[in-house]
């Protein structure tokens, strides 16, 4: 069973003495249960307007497609679902003068939630040893963590995430990745976390969906999307860059001169045969690595192409 199903949905925004603008656009999205499922694009590309669509905060246009959440249709069943969903959409608020304990306790008692429930969250997020200061101390990496505690508090089947990550210092970055992981490989909690930061997606989530303009342009398993940019190019090291180029280029390779003074052989060669060319004319390789093709590549070559 998908923990999201979106289909044909589209969201347009009327602006005032402005033409109109389309944030969502026939947007097709399906994550399935399990794991952490990255939902990555530019600003403005329908990330935040897509999560806030599903959780009933925002219109899709009348009759423009269908929601699913957990099996349930949305909005018209949202009532029946939100229970089981967690969400941190924008920046959380907090009493800054109470504890991140407290913030807590006051939210638990209106959702009808045990203290027993507020200790487990804060260990989850790893606030116990801070839980009794006071929320206007806390970092910016803190408050993220205690909006994740909040969102945790029911024990939701889905946890959604609109750019955890956003603003935090490096450090924070790390903390909300480790986070997010060990969240969505507890085989309780399916995660949806959105980012436009390409490289915090490779490492923290299973899955992935690009979107660009409000549609879907590439979905799969991260290793899946990753495959859509090549095999990678191959980088090699000699002691004489331009001849060595000069070399393969006329054996018919396509190359090109690496940023570290090395040579980037393009469309996936095998490395065996671009040392022999090179030896035989006198050209001993000193290194020769395989490039592995990341998310930031893929998304160039999708985007690209989609353009």
């Amino acid at each position: 069973m998908p923990a999201v199903e979106m289909v044909g949905v589209s969201k347009t925004y009327r602006r005032r003495g402005g033409q109109p603008f389309r944030a969502l656009d026939d947007l097709h999205m399906t994550v399935q249960s399990g794991g952490v499922h990255g939902l990555l694009g530019p600003n403005g590309s329908g990330k935040t307007t897509s999560i806030r669509v599903l959780l009933g905060l925002v219109r899709p246009d009348a009759g423009a497609g269908q929601m699913r959440l957990l099996d349930r249709p949305v909005p018209a069943e949202l009532g029946g679902v939100i229970a089981d969903v967690g969400a941190l959409v924008e920046t959380p608020l907090f009493s800054p003068g109470l504890s991140g304990r407290m913030n807590l306790r006051l939210l638990a008692e209106a959702a009808g939630v045990s203290r027993a429930r507020i200790e487990e969250c804060l260990d989850l997020v790893d606030l116990r040893d801070r839980a009794g200061d006071r929320f206007k101390g806390y970092s910016l990496g803190m408050k993220q963590r205690l909006g994740i505690a909040a969102a945790l508090l029911k024990a939701p089947r889905l946890l959604i995430l609109d750019e955890p990550s956003n603003g935090l210092d490096p450090a924070g970055i790390k903390d909300v990745r480790e986070l997010v992981r060990r969240l969505g490989h507890d085989g309780r909690t399916t995660v949806l976390v959105s980012s436009h930061l390409l490289g915090e997606v490779q490492q923290m989530c299973d899955s992935v969906t690009i979107l660009a303009r409000g549609r879907q342009v590439a979905s799969g398993p991260v290793a899946q999307v990753l495959s859509r940019a090549g095999t990678g190019d191959v980088r090699v090291g000699v002691p004489d860059p331009a001849a060595a180029a000069a070399v393969l280029a006329a054996a018919g390779y396509s190359v090109s001169p690496a940023p570290d003074g090395q040579v980037l052989v393009h469309g996936s060669p095998a490395p065996g045969a671009i040392t022999r060319v090179l030896a035989e004319h006198g050209h001993y390789v000193e290194e020769l690595v395989r490039v592995t093709p990341d998310l930031e590549s893929a998304f160039l070559a999708i985007t690209g192409a989609q353009a």
